[in-house]
C-alpha cells in the first residue's frame, strides 16, 4: 500500500528545503566572512600593526561566551528540522551553490 501524500506533508517537506537552503547559504556566507577576517588578522600581524599575543587575548575573551553561545544552539537543534531528507538536500544546494 502506497502513503497517502497531503497538502500539509508537502508544505512541511518544502518548508524543511528551503530551511535547509538557507542556512546553508548562511553557513557558506559565515565561512567566507572568516576566511576574510582570516586574512585581515594575517595582514595586520605581518605589518606589525597587532601582535599574536592581542589575538590570543581577544580569543581567550570570545571563549569565555561559548558556554552561552553553545546553549542557544541547543535551543536551536530543537527548531530545526536537521534530520528531514529535504532539509539535507536543501543544506548542500546552499553550501556548493552559495
Amino acid at each position: 500500500m502506497l502513503p497517502v501524500i497531503t497538502t500539509s506533508g508537502i508544505v512541511s517537506l518544502v518548508i524543511a528545503f528551503i530551511l535547509g537552503l538557507l542556512i546553508g547559504l548562511l553557513i557558506r556566507k559565515v565561512i567566507q566572512i572568516g576566511l576574510i577576517l582570516l586574512a585581515i588578522v594575517i595582514i595586520l600581524i605581518a605589518i606589525g600593526y597587532i601582535s599574536p599575543q592581542d589575538v590570543i587575548n581577544f580569543l581567550h575573551t570570545v571563549s569565555s561566551k561559548l558556554p552561552y553561545i553553545l546553549s542557544k544552539a541547543e535551543e536551536l537543534k530543537l527548531i530545526i528540522p536537521y534530520d528531514s531528507i529535504a532539509f539535507i538536500i536543501g543544506f548542500v544546494i546552499g553550501i556548493i551553490k552559495g
